[in-house]
Formats: structure tokens, C-alpha cells, sequence
């Protein structure tokens, strides 16, 4: 009699668990899909009297923007392994030809991307630099803008500088004042030679919780006030060996 009621009591906790694992499993996944399409907002207060007169002190600066894997993540209908769960629907495709070869591109946006956009488009020139080829890097910089104007800038494979099979982005090359262009890369390599003007950010590929383009909001408000910005980045360099 014992040993049936261990063996009840084992089935019974065998099922329950299995039903709380699903339970589990339901709520990450219907939490997921409400933390992806829920409304943000960075409050962007007035300006006082002393901070107006502070932004007038210095230049207008300008923020370069990285897009695979830093705004943007993207697979094409040839790859073997896609980074993203199957069935995951992209936020857009585009149809490119390169070598005469049509290609599709399943392109996913990161979270925030377009919230991100907007609002430091209202503090910085925008310009976009991808050692992406040229005629996949400018659809989906005309995505991102989508009829904004706000990715007028705009810099490719070409503009890029290969080293050893990688790609650097000379900065200089799109302002020759390093007091006041900066850019946001996921690739150390590609700032190698401004470290102090960089900010790094993790790569992105698929979750859907990620904040990082929200995350910055706080230091790019802020940064835009600085005579130079590298007085501020230059205290970063650790972030770039993190990365």
C-alpha cells in the first residue's frame, strides 16, 4: 500500500512538474511578445535657460551609425544556419542583385530602433558608415529612414579601409574635426583607430527584450553638450576589450 502511494505521489509530481514547465514556457513566451511591441518613451524635458545657452557654445555634432548587427540584423535565403529562430517573421525584405544574382534579405530591426532614431535625430547629424556592399547598405538605410530625411549621409564597403580581411571606418573621412563625430559600432575593429570617438554596443542578432539602443539615450543627450566629445569616451576603452 506504501509503495503505491510513493509511486502516486511520483507520478503526481512527475505531471505537475510538467505542467508548470508549460506554464513557464507559455507565459515567457506570450511576455515576449508583449515586452517587443510595448510603448517606450524617453522623457525629454525643456531646456533651462543655462543649458539653451550651453548647446549654443558648441557645434552641432554628428553620430555614425553602424547597421548589421548594431541597428539591424539580417539573413539571406542561401544561408545554411539562420541566426534567427525559424518562423520568426522579418520586419522587411529586400530583393538585391549582386554578381547577377538575385538575393533576398530577411532583415530584423532592433528593438527600439525607430524610437532611437527619432529622437537623436532631433540632437545629432545622423550618417550612416557599413562595410556592407553599397547596394544592400543604402535599401536599408532608406528603410530605416523611411521617407524621414534624417540618413541623408551615407558611407559603404568602399569607404572602408580592408585590413586582414576586416574593415576599418576612417572618421576623419567624414569630418575632420574628431572633436565632434562619434560613432556607435559593435565592432571594436572597425573604430580601431578612434577609440576615443566610439561607443560600443553589444551585437544583436534575435532578442526581442534587448535595450541597448534604449540604454544609451541618457549618455547621447548628454554627450551633445561637450565641447569634445573624446573627453567623455576616452573613459570607455575598457567597454571596447568587454565587446
Amino acid at each position: 500500500m506504501l509503495k503505491r502511494l510513493q509511486m502516486g505521489l511520483r507520478a503526481f509530481m512527475l505531471l505537475a512538474s510538467k505542467v508548470w514547465s508549460c506554464f513557464c514556457y507559455m507565459f515567457k513566451k506570450q511576455y515576449r511578445a508583449l515586452a517587443q511591441y510595448q510603448s517606450v518613451k524617453y522623457e525629454m524635458y525643456p531646456l533651462s535657460p543655462v543649458s539653451r545657452h550651453r548647446l549654443s557654445l558648441v557645434k552641432r555634432k554628428m553620430l555614425v551609425l553602424d547597421l548589421d548587427e548594431t541597428l539591424i540584423h539580417s539573413h539571406h535565403d542561401a544561408m545554411l544556419r539562420p541566426t534567427v529562430k525559424p518562423g520568426t517573421p522579418p520586419d522587411f525584405v529586400l530583393k538585391v542583385t549582386i554578381d547577377k544574382h538575385p538575393v533576398r534579405f530577411f532583415v530584423h530591426k532592433r528593438p527600439h530602433v525607430d524610437y532611437f532614431l527619432d529622437t537623436v535625430s532631433q540632437w545629432y547629424e545622423l550618417v550612416v558608415f557599413t562595410a556592407s556592399m553599397e547596394i544592400y547598405g543604402a535599401a536599408v538605410a532608406d528603410k530605416l529612414d523611411n521617407g524621414r530625411g534624417i540618413l541623408r549621409r551615407r558611407f559603404y564597403r568602399q569607404h572602408c579601409t580592408a585590413e586582414n580581411g576586416s574593415y576599418t571606418k576612417n572618421l576623419s573621412s567624414i569630418c575632420d574635426d574628431l572633436n565632434r563625430v562619434f560613432i556607435l559600432d559593435n565592432s571594436p575593429g572597425a573604430y580601431r583607430d578612434f577609440p576615443d570617438n566610439a561607443i560600443p554596443i553589444k551585437s544583436w542578432f534575435s532578442d526581442p527584450l534587448d535595450v541597448a539602443l534604449l540604454n544609451l539615450l541618457p549618455l547621447l543627450d548628454a554627450l551633445r553638450f561637450t565641447h569634445d566629445v573624446r573627453s567623455v569616451l576616452s573613459r570607455n576603452l575598457h567597454l571596447h576589450r568587454l565587446w
